[in-house]
């Protein structure tokens, strides 16, 4: 691997301290006006001061179901591509990587190369501004079975055995924290793992929780720590007046015992209290009203709903081509088998509701970003299925079929196969919501001109969409789900720390019949 390169801004808008990049950026934006006969466009552009600071902190991760098959494969993937660890499998030698990672393998473009070809020049996404190194993580974690991380990765059944025998000796070490269990909220099929659990109330449960973030803290001199709930998907909670609604109704049911708080509240409510960054990797409704404000009231990050790996992340894609197409589809349906943990969690039909629910808003916004295909509220038809199947183990088999009307009254039919690695595609997912979370909380931006303070991106971190099927957003603002839109907003975001604008792709300067650019 060619080792990282600095990307420095030539510029009078960008200046760089020892401890800040600021730069000065142009946001453009439209406002718009829709009359009986008339759409008015208004172009909107605001000064703004972007400031970046440039030391990156040391970073502890706790991981909530440490030793589910996401949590042992995440673990086992840092260690192997700190170790530069190398193994053997029938088609040959392998290095560790993190394909599947934007932070870590993909690229943005910078622009045109100087030189007589003109090509693009394209730089990876985590090396564009200051970002934590997946190397320097420190993991930790909870969970309700008391294997360590050795036994949990053989359990999993997703590394190869020969990677396996050699991580062994360190995952050993590793030894999941008594976690919370709840009966109530998962599959009665869990219940036969669950032998390493916090006793006590609810409100003792949270303290003890805080307590392990404070001493995974202390015992690993970490500067900051971020939760991430990659545990069994859960029951959607009740949300009601005077339970969950409201912050302080949402502590106080806490220390009353309330029945209808879920864990993984009780794990969000315990890193906020701690001002630990809390993002949520499963479907269920963590953040009820009162967690959301409470979040808001400390001033802590959280990100949520459910990891966008496979089938969902694609669907998103072949929506959004279609619908940007002018093709109306008019059904889809999607059919999953799977054989892990997750699945047999899954085949209760209250935990299967919850992953159903974050499945099938996947395609409302590019729904209705065409009046023109869908008309008074129209949608397709949308079925999500998923059955376990205990053979086929950690390899999902997903199966989409997706109708559309053509011009004149035809019909489009397009069906896809897809068998992926789930917790393959998952692992480099949590990697980039630790990292993208950790950047954020070094970004501030306040108006050019001075008038007032800084202040920081709001709690509710809508940037990190892309990574997530149902995408939480601040109150008031659009949930966008079309994919491509989501990976600009993180690009462009990157871009604006610099002073860049947004890539527009329009390349005039060879589309032009005399050249008018110098």
């Amino acid at each position: 691997m060619d080792s990282p390169k600095e990307v420095i801004v030539n510029s009078p808008n960008v200046t760089y301290s020892a401890e800040f990049i600021d730069a000065t950026y142009q946001y453009h934006t439209n406002k718009v006006e829709v009359d009986k006969d008339k759409i008015i466009v208004t172009p909107v552009v605001t000064n703004l001061q972007m400031r970046t600071v440039r030391r990156v902190p040391k970073i502890g991760v706790m991981l909530v179901g440490w030793g589910g098959n996401n949590g042992s494969t995440f673990t086992a993937g840092l260690l192997a591509n700190k170790q530069g660890t190398t193994w053997r499998t029938k088609r040959g030698d392998h290095q560790p990587n993190w394909f599947g990672s934007i932070t870590q393998s993909s690229t943005m473009l910078l622009g045109s190369s100087v030189s007589v070809d003109g090509k693009g020049v394209y730089c990876p996404m985590g090396q564009l501004l200051p970002m934590v190194r997946p190397e320097d993580l420190v993991v930790d974690g909870w969970d309700i079975s008391s294997l360590d991380l050795s036994a949990a990765m053989e359990r999993a059944q997703v590394i190869d055995w020969d990677l396996q025998q050699k991580l062994q000796p360190l995952l050993k070490k590793l030894k999941p924290r008594p976690s919370i269990f709840n009966e109530k909220f998962v599959a009665a099929n869990q219940t036969y793992r669950a032998d390493n659990i916090i006793s006590g109330s609810k409100w003792e449960q949270v303290e003890a929780v805080r307590k392990d973030i404070r001493d995974m803290k202390d015992k690993n001199e970490v500067d900051e720590v971020i939760v991430l709930w990659t545990a069994n998907t859960e029951r959607f909670t009740s949300v009601e007046p005077g339970l969950n609604d409201t912050a302080d109704n949402l502590l106080s049911s806490i220390k009353s015992d309330a029945e209808e708080i879920s864990p993984s509240t009780l794990f969000a409510v315990s890193a906020i209290l701690e001002g630990a960054t809390f993002i949520n990797g499963s479907p269920q409704n963590t953040f009820v009203p009162g967690c959301i404000e409470l979040a808001a009231k400390h001033g802590v990050f959280i990100g949520g709903d459910d990891f966008k790996t496979g089938q969902t992340k694609l669907k998103s894609v072949l929506m959004d081509f279609l619908v940007s197409a002018g093709i109306k589809p008019l059904s889809i349906v999607s059919y999953n088998h799977l054989g892990n943990n997750d699945g047999h969690n899954l085949s209760a039909p209250a935990q299967f509701r919850s992953k159903e629910i974050s499945k099938s808003s996947v395609v409302d916004d590019m729904v209705e970003s065409n009046s023109i295909l869908y008309k008074d509220g129209e949608t397709p038809d949308h079925v999500v299925v998923i059955k376990y199947v205990p053979s086929v183990g950690d390899s999902k088999r997903a199966m989409d079929e997706y109708l559309s009307e053509l011009m004149l009254g035809g019909q489009n039919t397009i069906f896809i196969s897809n068998i992926c690695e789930d917790s393959l595609l998952a692992a480099p997912i949590m990697l980039d919501l630790i990292i993208l979370a950790e950047f954020c909380k070094r970004v501030t931006i306040r108006p050019a001109d001075n008038s007032s303070p800084f202040t920081a991106l709001h709690p509710v971190l809508s940037v990190l969409s892309y990574l997530l099927k149902a995408p939480l957003v601040p109150s008031g603002a659009p949930v966008v789900n079309a994919l491509f839109k989501q990976r600009s907003c993180i690009e462009n975001i990157l871009r604006a720390c610099l002073g860049l604008q947004p890539e527009h792709h329009m390349l005039l300067e060879t589309k032009l019949q005399a050249n008018i650019f110098h």
